[in-house]
């Protein structure tokens, strides 16, 4: 027969001493109702550039959603992706990617069903904040501005719209170097083809209360992101008072590296289901170099 006095101290000092993607093999095992995983894309993309975490995920048995982003401007992006939250019962784990950080950011706040935000490589601004006027803070001595941030001539494509505003296309010479700078260059010309336009009027757009304020957050640096610099990334999750773990990947770290995405969202999983204390979180998912 078997001690459990002894079995279970056991069992936990393995949980605290196996890499984070192992335990998310495992993240099933906690107390409670397994939450729906939601994720929701940035500008110039769409639900599908979570395909292969989404994979992951439901191999392991989650219910996952990837609405899509309408990416018309931050208020209205943020009321749509709310009414779907709306739809799931149950406790939900939300995560975004880019400018789909800011829109968790927004949509989340008021929802107990939201347990965590998981963001990835992503926008997590404070009331009034802008992606414009976030995006136009000088970087540090030694490090470079956001790809995307130079004479928007050279940056993007217009397409004029009805009503006045107008759509944005990054160009797509521009594109894989910008977003994909880690991928083989033809899989960037892929995604540059197929990107989604972001409306211009959304830029200067400014967020309101923001969730991560009363909801634990989770977050992702990519260490070569081109698009959103490190120094940017890690000053908005520090403000959040994030777990933060830090991957060399580009913007769209998703992509190359599924896994350390997945191992996020676990933790932000055992998080929610008190399996593992929070403030040991930092230390179970290692940079991958």
């Amino acid at each position: 027969m078997i001690d459990m006095k002894k079995f279970i101290p056991l069992a936990i000092l393995a949980l605290l001493i196996v890499p984070a993607y192992v335990v998310a093999a495992r993240s099933d095992t906690g107390s409670g109702p397994k939450p729906s995983i939601v994720f929701i894309h940035g500008a110039w993309a769409d639900g599908s550039s979570w395909s292969r975490v989404i994979s992951i995920l439901q191999q392991q048995g989650y219910t996952v959603y990837a609405p899509a982003n309408p990416l018309r401007g931050l208020t209205s992006d943020a009321a749509y992706i709310a009414s779907f939250l709306q739809s799931i019962s149950g406790p939900i784990i939300l995560v975004g990617h880019s400018y789909g950080g800011a829109v968790i950011t927004n949509a989340a706040t008021g929802n107990p069903n939201v347990k965590a935000l998981v963001y990835i490589d992503a926008f997590a601004p404070d009331q009034g904040e802008s992606l414009a006027s976030l995006s136009s803070v000088p970087p540090p001595a030694g490090q470079s501005p956001s790809c995307v941030s130079g004479d928007p001539t050279q940056v993007f494509n217009f397409v004029p719209l009805n009503g006045g505003d107008v759509d944005l296309y990054v160009k797509p010479s521009l594109f894989p170097s910008c977003f994909a700078n880690d991928l083989p260059p033809n899989e960037g010309a892929v995604l540059a083809s197929t990107q989604r336009p972001f409306a211009l009027s959304a830029l200067p757009q400014p967020s309101g209360v923001p969730a991560w304020k009363t909801i634990p957050s989770f977050y992702l640096v990519g260490t070569i992101d081109n698009v959103i610099p490190p120094f940017a990334q890690l000053f908005m999750a520090q403000r959040a008072n994030a777990t933060i773990v830090q991957v060399r990947g580009s913007h769209l770290v998703m992509i190359l590296h599924p896994t350390a995405v997945v191992g996020l969202i676990d933790q932000a999983t055992l998080s929610k289901q008190d399996s593992l204390d929070t403030s040991s979180q930092q230390t179970l998912t290692p940079a991958i170099a």
